[in-house]
């Protein structure tokens, strides 16, 4: 048995450790043969792998990033490279040149995606959910979010104590896309006084009254907000568009808006200051629980390929790892619920969120 695994969107902590946990299931259980696909699904079009065996992953758990390298833009169905045009047998062509029997993918949303419609073409595909933001379909928890919740959380810790030296309003911005995860679960973890996601619009008057009203009860404010959050009737903020893109939307920049709009509201009251996380969400070493999370991804999707299961992706529901067919998760990423005990936790302490 040959099986190729690949990394596909943007990069996270805990991809090493799935391609560990896959690699080494297979090669313990099955005695298969494991060939890294390098650059995600562009690998496929330019012909581009490595070997992966037992020495070469056994040491990559605690290891950021992804040893494969990924890309965000290379779909095959619309390939950038060619114009937009659909170099999918390319890449079928390559699988069979390298007698690759079987494939695991480990993506969000849009490898997911892709993966799917590899699947109607009769590959053999297992899909590994990953995306910081958690906005994946019928998974409960994806590896990556956490590490990115604890840069969120460590992050409003350490400007409170410079908001609180100045009397300032601090305003983190985290990513997400079009879900609040992060921003919810990070800010409620820092301690933030205002959270502002995507699921929920705010009015920038009572935010105002808000940051007034907490600078003044306790010298200063926190703000956590999502890049996908936005005013009620207003629009998304986005930096940029790339129409080659399978998601062309870049959001980002809502922290530096909204830092003017509260600047306007409130004068010389309060002083603003904006600070964008941006991809030290996505660096570093994974936490302990998206390295046993991934781990456990990474079992299950080597099972689910020794078992002949394909058209599936493992996901976690209930702190089970289960698996859906790819069909009911690709291109769902904006029907993610939000969890409202969450929401009613933050409502209890008295946090904004609109």
């Amino acid at each position: 048995m040959h099986i190729g695994i690949l990394t596909g969107g943007g990069d996270c902590p805990g991809l090493n450790a799935v391609i560990r946990a896959v690699t080494l299931a297979l090669i313990e259980r099955c005695g298969a043969t494991v060939t890294g696909i390098e650059r995600g699904f562009l690998g496929l079009l330019d012909g581009r792998c490595r070997s992966l065996d037992a020495p070469t992953v056994r040491g990559l758990i605690a290891e950021g990033g992804t040893i494969l390298g990924t890309h965000n833009r290379a779909d095959p169905f619309h390939y950038f490279g060619a114009g937009g045009a659909d170099c999918s047998g390319h890449a079928l062509d390559f699988l069979g040149r390298q007698n690759i029997d079987a494939l695991v993918v480990i993506g969000g949303d849009g490898t997911m995606t892709i993966a799917e419609r590899f699947a109607r073409l009769g590959v053999p595909v297992v899909g590994v959910p990953k995306t910081i933001d958690n906005d994946l379909m019928l998974n409960e928890r994806s590896f990556g979010f956490d590490s990115a919740v604890t840069v969120v959380s460590e992050a409003l810790g350490r400007l409170q104590t410079t908001a609180r030296s100045h009397g300032r309003l601090m305003i983190v911005e985290t990513m997400g896309r079009y879900a609040g995860w992060i921003a919810l679960e990070g800010g409620l973890a820092g301690g933030a006084d205002a959270i502002l996601i995507p699921e929920q619009s705010y009015q920038l008057d009572h935010l105002a009254a808000f940051a007034r009203q907490r600078a003044h009860e306790q010298g200063f404010a926190l703000l956590c907000v999502a890049e996908g959050a936005k005013a009620l009737g207003g629009e998304w903020v986005i930096q940029r568009q790339l129409d080659d893109s399978p998601d062309p939307l870049r959001l980002g920049g809502i922290g530096q808006r909204l830092m003017g709009d509260l600047e306007a509201q409130l004068g010389s009251e309060v002083e603003i200051r904006c600070t964008l996380l941006g991809h030290l969400q996505r660096g570093g070493s994974p936490t302990a629980f998206d390295r046993v999370l991934a781990t456990r991804f990474g079992v299950a999707a080597a099972g689910l390929v020794m078992r002949g299961q394909f058209g599936r992706m493992v996901a976690l529901q209930g702190d089970r790892c289960v698996d859906v067919g790819l069909g009911e998760v690709a291109g769902q990423n904006r029907c993610v619920p939000l969890d409202h005990e969450r929401l009613q936790v933050a409502r209890e302490l008295g946090v904004f969120l609109g």
